[in-house]
């Protein structure tokens, strides 16, 4: 009796099954040829133009209309998706229209457990007096009518060297402290110097010092320069 041989699949007759089950559903697109892909894994679905100006509000203290036109433009066009994103980070947007700024703010909350993102970096005393100054001048300015204040590094220092005593150095030292402050408060945006010495005071020091918080420090102010005549007085 003979037996019969085996079924045995052949490998023409197993490939094709085998293709069909390990087949994907969709045919995969190189990245080069899939528009909505800005890089290898990316599973966002901004345009790229509108991720800048997201990255732009993430790592900038503010976003200026006059400054940033396109950026300001596609902004107000995307911002409920742009805002979305942010608050996704306990982050909320703020767009103040009237001074042409943006910006971001922390979200706290008694009511929720809160992770701060963003951390508060408190002004030093030399840049505190160098804002009260601005925002003091930018107001006066403002209320006359000007439109673009600005002012000088010499201004900036006969004012708030006068807060200065001798415990801050000679006035070689304090000069430098203020150029300091300036420098900081330049890469912030507060200000922005157009020529060597000659600086424009942004908007935005309207929203760092409020009149409220201007004029708490205008009374702070006030009482150390009359303890300081006072001590003076005591002294002679």
């Amino acid at each position: 009796m003979t037996e019969s041989a085996p079924d045995v699949e052949t490998e023409t007759d197993a490939a094709p099954a085998a293709s069909a089950i390990d087949a994907p559903f969709i045919d995969p697109v190189a990245m080069e040829d899939d528009p909505d892909e800005l890089f290898a894994g990316d599973h966002g679905t901004l345009d790229a133009e509108v991720r800048r100006v997201l990255v732009h509000i993430l790592q900038r203290r503010f976003l200026a209309a006059e400054r940033s036109k396109q950026e300001w433009k596609l902004l107000i066009e995307h911002q409920q998706i742009i805002e979305s994103r942010l608050n996704d980070l306990f982050l909320r947007l703020v767009v103040d229209h009237g001074r042409g700024l943006a910006y971001k703010q922390q979200v706290r909350s008694d009511e929720i457990e809160v992770p701060i993102l963003l951390k508060d970096l408190p002004y030093s005393r030399v840049e505190t007096l160098v804002l009260v100054h601005l925002r003091t001048v930018h107001q006066r300015e403002s209320a006359a009518g000007e439109s673009s204040v600005r002012i000088d590094i010499e201004d900036v220092e006969q004012n708030v060297l006068s807060y200065f005593t001798e415990v801050d150095g000679g006035t070689a030292r304090q000069q430098k402290a203020v150029r300091k402050a300036m420098d900081r408060l330049d890469r912030e945006g507060i200000i922005d110097e157009e020529t060597t010495g000659r600086y424009r005071i942004s908007p935005l020091v309207e929203v760092i010092l409020s009149a409220e918080k201007l004029k708490e420090l205008r009374d702070w102010l006030r009482e150390q320069v009359g303890a300081g005549h006072d001590e003076e007085e005591g002294a002679l």
